[in-house]
């Protein structure tokens, strides 16, 4: 891949990704596939004026071979360079940058019950370190090719060719254009805008069909607002979370879900793939499920904690998107999420009730925000999918036609 067009990616990533101030801290966690980009991405943290950059090296074969080698026991401690690493990110609140290129069979094989039970475990250990940093950082997903995923998205090309074309797919996604930055200034302004459409309906329920057998709907928190695009920390800088991203989406009431959706596409959840499923909901709570594979993973999913069976997202994303129109499936959620409408299971937002900078996360919760361990996106749009909002007012407005947005 051309040096200066990786130069402008990493450039972006710096800028319109975690606006770094000057001063500011970063963390960057980084697979072993790219170092070269990544530091490219360092150096661009510098020259934005970073304080300090910190590249934290993570590898999927190690990863694995904690899972099997280590006791449950061990895997559940929190130690004290873990809970040291969370109290300094509450006090610092470094810029944090991840840079994905997971293999996305890596983790296949490995006890999924065991890697479940220690999550649980920890993780009630850690909630008050990551409830203290909600909304206040700067952060931003990304990606860049590993050889394992793209020879999966690429099968019939060589190593160098496969990586060479998930090269071209993630910067094509992710707007690298001659102006980066001003692609994504575009951008922000024309999701800004569509969320401003969608807040001013005063849409009280969203209404879900599709030929594939999706009927379902889902109530929203009279308080909440649709985000997309990039948003405000708490301290008041402007960030982009996700690159890419196409989704408008928002908060919806935990305890309003009703009805059945069908997956449009493949989840890849813990590194191992969940195919073919579908979920039934029945007042906010996930009640019945089946996958064609990994069923079992599914339902470790779902059963993660008291949340983790409730909605935390509704994102709509229309059909004829970037990702979409690449023609391309690419086993990576960052991306498939910004193919086609999902859901999240999982934790919500706080920051899409208006005013919540004014107020604790329990209020927010208490509005009907889900808390959970897990958030995790789940792909539903088709070609044909019909969403219609059900206003306080009254009117049934369609948002979505044919896929699409239909305004």
């Amino acid at each position: 891949m051309d040096a200066q067009r990786l130069r402008k990616y990493a450039e972006l990533l710096a800028g319109s990704g975690l606006n770094i101030q000057k001063g500011q801290e970063v963390n960057i966690v980084a697979g072993l596939d790219q170092p070269e980009f990544v530091e490219m991405v360092v150096e661009a943290c510098y020259e934005r004026g970073a304080k300090r950059v910190h590249v934290e090296w993570t590898s999927q074969k190690v990863a694995k071979l904690h899972a099997i080698y280590q006791t449950l026991e061990t895997m559940s401690e929190l130690t004290s360079v873990d809970e040291a690493k969370l109290k300094y990110r509450t006090e610092i609140l470094p810029c944090r940058l991840f840079i994905d290129s997971d293999d996305p069979d890596a983790m296949n094989g490995v006890d999924q019950e065991k890697m479940a039970k220690a999550q649980q475990a920890r993780y009630p250990k850690m909630k008050p370190y990551l409830d203290a940093v909600e909304n206040k950082e700067q952060w931003c997903i990304a990606a860049v090719p590993g050889v394992k995923w793209a020879r999966k998205m690429f099968p019939e090309y060589t190593d160098e060719e496969a990586v060479e074309k998930l090269w071209e797919a993630i910067l094509y996604t992710s707007r690298v254009t001659e102006n980066p930055v001003k692609a994504w200034e575009d951008h922000n302004r024309n999701m800004e805008e569509r969320c401003a459409f969608l807040n001013q309906l005063g849409i009280e329920k969203l209404i879900y069909h599709s030929s594939n057998g999706t009927d379902f709907s889902v109530g929203m928190i009279p308080q909440a607002e649709f985000k997309g695009g990039g948003e405000f920390s708490l301290q008041g800088y402007f960030f982009n979370p996700n690159i890419p991203t196409e989704e408008c989406f928002i908060s919806p009431d935990r305890m309003t879900a009703d009805g059945i959706v069908y997956a449009s596409k493949p989840l890849c959840y813990q590194s191992q793939m969940i195919e073919g499923f579908w979920i039934r909901f029945e007042e906010g709570r996930a009640v019945d499920w089946h996958a064609d594979k990994n069923e079992d993973l599914l339902t470790k999913m779902i059963q993660m904690d008291e949340g983790s069976c409730y909605l935390g997202e509704c994102a709509l994303v229309p059909f004829d998107s970037p990702i979409q129109n690449s023609g391309l499936l690419f086993y990576n959620t960052l991306f498939d999420e910004n193919a086609a409408c999902h859901l999240a299971l999982g934790r919500g937002f706080a920051d899409t009730i208006h005013g919540y900078e004014h107020m604790s996360l329990d209020e927010c919760r208490k509005l009907g925000i889900n808390d959970s361990m897990i958030h995790v996106d789940f792909m539903i749009g088709t070609s044909d999918l019909r969403i219609d909002a059900k206003c306080r007012d009254g009117r049934t407005i369609p948002v979505f036609v044919n896929g699409n947005w239909a305004f």
